[in-house]
């Protein structure tokens, strides 16, 4: 039984809903549809499951994108209604003959809904009958059976393919936009495969190296004889100390240590030598998406002209088209996806956001001068900073403030894969903490990485802060519980846990990552990734999601919340692991490593990312 039929406008003002089905639903199945599908472009079919206690729901739905319209069933998802899609089409079609933007009441259309449910219900009756029977079934109510349909309603507003379904949620304004991002796609991501343990790093083997100095080998010769050649060698290493003379200022980095391990670098004297961070300045970007835009089109109207010729694109763009169709999009969506898989963006997520725009524009009438490639390209700009764009707030300064009015420490946890810099860009977060006259304490749990202590003690002592360390070998869920614990007794706003990197289909190290989030309840979990992955990015965030969420013992696990970008330097403008991993998690982009000092740590300009990825 169908249990809420409901017609709203992008703008979420509800125009229609059955007053006859009447049906409390349970939790807040259409917020939540809002949130993860429609406003985020996530849904890669035409059905979103929704599960309460209690309850499991089936929420299908359709657009009118030249009206603006969105119209949601819901329905149980153990009854496997035939008629909803074929419900949904014609209620679309009965709906758009009376729709006045200037009315907001349509009581009148009670009746005609009814009728309409009669009559789809009893086509659904014929096709179960003609299955019993044995006769052969209309193919494309056929298709309609099953819980995710790759097929959707008639005229220009088709369902095709994945991840497009999300589509024109773009200006869906629900209450549930404030309710913080969507971590569900991972439901998506399948473990296939295991890590491999069996490493073959060799090591250097001294018998060898005996057997070659007996023979007089060549290659021994140019390391250990002073011939020659050796003499380029000796200058390139002038600046070794090798005795117990002082190193010369140049090569000297590090800060001058006491005795009793005083340090003589205060935190002002760190911050006179570094500077202010870059996460308090403000990144202007220069507009020369005009010229951008121009390009483009031209490029386009010779695809248009050798298929229409001068004559006839010269009349469309004067006259304008009556509905935008799929094949009229192709070839400008195509240039779109190439462009932005040479910008480092995942394939997947490049097929799935040309999908969203193709659905969104399809049966959008073209207005006169415009041409179709600006047209794709302004929809795509919208989509990308629509997906960018933080969901909720990210202003860490003021968590912070919250967590200490109540008199706990905030804590950070920084995961992710082995070597991408998690444990140098938690020092730069501590920094900028400190910048903000923030108490910050750091927990040293990679207790498996050798030097990662040591590593995190350089940096606590240069910023000359505290760090809670317990070595080597120890569990580290129970090193960060201790840390926080420690963090309780001297006063610590903030507390940063250093994790051990680990590949996302390592099962006993995410299982001891997922034990220590567990066990401590972090404020916020932040995965470090580099800038310069690509495909990667996908299956790193989707099964460090689904483990963390598989392997917790809670009923609802900590899943990411933000993601830390790091050697963004380095990419020129291959800017495209950014969308890739906040498309894949729903996690905003909270800080952008762009160097190796304390300083080099910035926000995500969203404006400058979207200008370059369609550049």
């Amino acid at each position: 039984m169908l249990e809420q039929l409901l017609i709203f406008t992008r703008g979420g003002l509800i125009l229609w809903t059955c007053k006859e089905l009447g049906n409390a639903l349970r939790g807040s199945p259409i917020d939540t549809l809002i949130r993860s599908c429609l406003l985020e472009e996530r849904s890669g079919a035409a059905s979103y499951n929704y599960d309460v206690p209690g309850a499991a729901y089936t929420l299908k739905w359709t657009f009118h994108n030249e009206l603006g319209l969105v119209f949601v069933a819901v329905y149980q998802r153990i009854l496997h209604l035939l008629y909803v899609d074929e419900l949904l089409a014609m209620v679309k079609h009965e709906f758009s003959e009376i729709y006045d933007p200037k009315k907001t009441v349509y009581n009148d259309f009670d009746a005609i809904f009814q009728q309409l449910r009669k009559e789809a219900e009893a086509r659904a009756e014929d096709i179960k009958k003609s299955k019993q029977v044995g006769k052969p079934v209309n193919g494309n109510l056929g298709k309609k059976q099953g819980q995710v349909q790759k097929g959707g309603t008639d005229g220009g507003n088709k369902k095709k393919g994945d991840g497009e379904s999300g589509n024109d949620g773009d200006k869906v304004k629900g209450n549930a936009k404030e309710n913080g991002h969507f971590n569900g796609s991972i439901e998506n991501g399948v473990v296939n495969c295991k890590e491999d343990g069996n490493s073959t790093a060799g090591a250097f083997d001294v018998n060898k190296l005996q057997k070659l100095r007996a023979k007089g080998g060549k290659k021994v010769d140019t390391v250990v004889n002073k011939g020659s050649k050796a003499e380029p060698t000796k200058k390139t290493k002038k600046n070794r100390v090798w005795d117990d003379s002082p190193s010369k200022p140049k090569l000297d980095f590090t800060n001058s240590v006491s005795e009793n391990g005083n340090e003589n670098e205060n935190v002002a004297g760190v911050a006179a030598e570094q500077g202010e961070s870059m996460m308090d300045k403000e990144e202007i970007v220069s507009s020369d998406s005009e010229t951008e835009e121009d390009e483009e089109p031209g490029k386009d109207s010779k695809v248009e002209a050798k298929k229409k010729g001068w004559f006839s694109s010269m009349f469309q763009s004067i006259a304008g088209k009556a509905n935008l169709e799929r094949a009229d999009l192709e070839p400008a969506l195509k240039a779109l996806k190439d462009r932005l898989m040479t910008k480092n963006v995942a394939e997947e997520i490049a097929e799935k956001l040309c999908e969203s725009v193709t659905a969104s524009l399809e049966g959008k009438k073209l207005g006169s001068f415009t041409r179709i490639s600006s047209t794709v390209q302004a929809a795509m700009e919208e989509a990308l900073v629509r997906i960018l764009t933080p969901r909720r707030s990210i202003d860490i300064l003021r968590d912070v403030h919250a967590a200490k009015e109540q008199g706990k420490p905030y804590v950070v946890v920084f995961v992710g894969v082995n070597g991408v810099g998690k444990s140098t860009n938690l020092a730069k977060v501590a920094y900028w903490l400190l910048q903000h006259k923030i108490n910050v304490m750091m927990a040293a749990c990679d207790t498996f990485r050798s030097g990662a202590v040591e590593q995190l003690r350089t940096h606590a002592r240069r910023l000359q802060i505290p760090i809670f360390e317990k070595g080597y070998e120890k569990d580290p869920a129970i090193v960060a519980k201790e840390a926080i614990q420690e963090a309780y007794r001297n006063g610590s706003d903030v507390v940063l846990v250093d994790t051990a990197g680990r590949m996302q289909d390592n099962e006993p190290l995410m299982r001891a990552l997922s034990k220590l989030i567990y066990v401590n309840s972090p404020d916020l979990v932040l995965f470090v990734g580099e800038a310069l992955v690509g495909n990667d990015a996908v299956d790193q965030l989707s099964k460090f999601n689904q483990k963390l969420g598989d392997l917790s013992p809670s009923p609802n696990p900590r899943l990411i919340d933000g993601i830390l970008l790091t050697k963004f330097d380095t990419i020129d403008d291959k800017v495209g692991a950014a969308l890739s991993m906040v498309y894949i998690s729903g996690a905003p982009v909270m800080f952008v490593g762009c160097g190796q000092s304390y300083t080099d740590l910035k926000k995500l300009n969203v404006k400058s990312i979207v200008k370059t990825l369609l550049k």
